[in-house]
């Protein structure tokens, strides 16, 4: 028995070593004929060394190098899966082409101008606030060379750089002070962390506000170091949650305004002059209040919804008011801080604030923005936030009729062009619930959905941006100014 298992199990292992040779064969097949394709691919220094690649000459060394191992790369990939490639990709002149367009590509600008057809005038996505004119060449003038940013020229000594658009703000709001930094959160940051570090601030639940990219008022407190004191429920608040709140903690009074919804029906809030009111109750207590939007001036007197205005604020009551530059001001992205001088200082003391000051390019175009609210005789012309947002819709319907023709001159008979009525949007949290009329170039296709429609228009040398609404493809004409810049081009290659 046992000579007859010695057998079996000699059986088994000379089948198994013949099984495993056949699979060492197989392999060694393989590494064979992978080494011969992978042969005829040249090396990086012999296409940059060839003839085809002087074009590769015009671009950096280290960039041409990497363009051309990565075009080589992907073709040993290639090889190496098993894909045949022809004798003519793996020439040095196909590696140097396909190296030149990668490196086009490459160089591109990430950042691009796109036409903004979605309706929403201030698009957080979309850069929000277009510059005027005038902010664009100061911060031209600003980027080509010295500026004075802090140097006072007639005292031949250091200045500050606040004193750019300070004097500004104050005329406009009536503030004592104002200093800006980078954002607006960057204003709650350093209000709360110069006032009420490691103190309470009071706030309504109803304002606990939650915005774009996950920012949460509760958040930027606790980044603070301040702490978060909740009053009231979600719909209501009453004076007496503030007063029964206060204690020797309290630092700060803090209103939020709802920027980007509403709370309707049973509902109730303290206005702010309560609360300036109370807090003159207690010592060393402040009323800070978070506009985010911020209009700088009445924008009801041109037929918008009103919208809380910053000097009003300060006039109702509050030591200290925030708000951003890119929103309804039309300004550069930067958060605004006007108020009592001496807050003021204390803020500029801080040394958190170096860390969130604004470059001279912000200060530059933010200046140049507030020099046409003071001064101008018509802001409204001339800052596109507030054109785009008091256009009348018989000037969108003459751009909207020259649209047609040219949208139905470069397609063909399966495409039809309607002029619509359309709502556009404030954006970026300001008047959430009031839909300002507008009109729209409805885009239908025989055999195309509307989402095949965007793509297709998204898809344009400059990427052409509409919106969707009941599976129909809608260029709003609210910021369109030039028909032209509705035409889709072919993308280059």
């Amino acid at each position: 028995m046992r000579g007859r298992e010695r057998s079996v199990a000699e059986g088994t292992a000379s089948s198994r070593t013949v099984g495993v040779e056949q699979d060492r064969a197989s392999l060694r097949a393989a590494a064979a004929a992978i080494p011969a394709e992978l042969s005829r691919l040249p090396s990086v220094d012999a296409v940059l060394a060839s003839p085809q690649a002087a074009p590769l000459a015009l671009w950096s060394r280290r960039a041409a190098v990497s363009a051309v191992r990565d075009v080589i790369g992907r073709l040993r990939e290639r090889l190496q899966a098993g894909e045949e490639a022809s004798a003519a990709e793996l020439t040095p002149l196909a590696i140097a082409a396909a190296a030149q367009r990668l490196l086009e590509a490459r160089s591109k600008p990430k950042l691009r101008r796109v036409v903004n057809a979605t309706g929403v005038v201030l698009h957080t996505n979309l850069g929000r606030a277009w510059l005027a004119e005038a902010a664009v060449e100061a911060v031209t003038l600003a980027a080509r060379g010295a500026c004075n940013l802090e140097y006072d020229v007639d005292r031949g000594e250091r200045g500050e750089r606040d004193r750019l658009v300070e004097e500004h703000l104050c005329a406009l709001t009536g503030a004592e002070a104002a200093t800006v930094v980078n954002n607006n959160a960057a204003a709650v940051i350093l209000a709360l962390h110069t006032l009420a570090r490691d103190r309470e601030v009071v706030v309504s639940r109803g304002e606990l506000i939650e915005i774009g990219g996950s920012f949460r008022i509760p958040d930027i407190m606790a980044s603070s170091g301040a702490r978060l004191r909740e009053v009231g429920t979600t719909n209501r608040t009453h004076l007496a949650d503030y007063r029964e709140a206060m204690g020797p903690e309290t630092a700060l009074l803090m209103k939020v305004h709802a920027s980007n919804y509403r709370i309707v029906g049973f509902s109730s809030s303290v206005n702010l002059g309560e609360l300036a009111a109370l807090a003159a109750d207690h010592p060393g207590v402040f009323v800070v209040e978070d506009l985010g939007a911020g209009a700088i001036v009445d924008l009801s007197a041109h037929g918008l919804a009103p919208e809380p205005v910053v000097g009003d604020r300060l006039r109702a009551g509050a030591d200290l008011v925030l708000a951003s530059g890119d929103k309804l001001l039309g300004g550069p992205q930067c958060g605004i801080v006007v108020g009592r001088a001496d807050l003021v200082a204390r803020l500029r003391r801080n040394p958190l604030r170096r860390a969130l000051r604004c470059d001279k390019l912000t200060l530059a175009a933010l200046e140049a923005t507030l020099g046409l609210y003071r001064f101008a005789s018509s802001p409204e012309r001339e800052i596109p936030t507030l054109r785009y947002l008091l256009r009348p819709v018989a000037e969108l319907r003459c751009v909207g009729e020259a649209a047609l023709a040219l949208l139905a001159a470069e397609f063909g008979e399966a495409w039809s062009f309607q002029l619509v009525a359309s709502d556009a949007q404030a954006g970026s949290g300001s008047w959430p619930d009031v839909a300002i009329a507008s009109l729209a170039v409805a885009v239908r296709a025989t055999g195309a959905g509307a989402a095949e429609i965007e793509r297709r228009f998204r898809g344009s040398e400059t990427p052409i941006l509409g919106r969707i609404v009941n599976d129909t493809f809608l260029l709003d004409l609210r910021l369109i100014e030039d028909p032209r810049d509705l035409v889709p081009k072919p993308r280059a290659n």
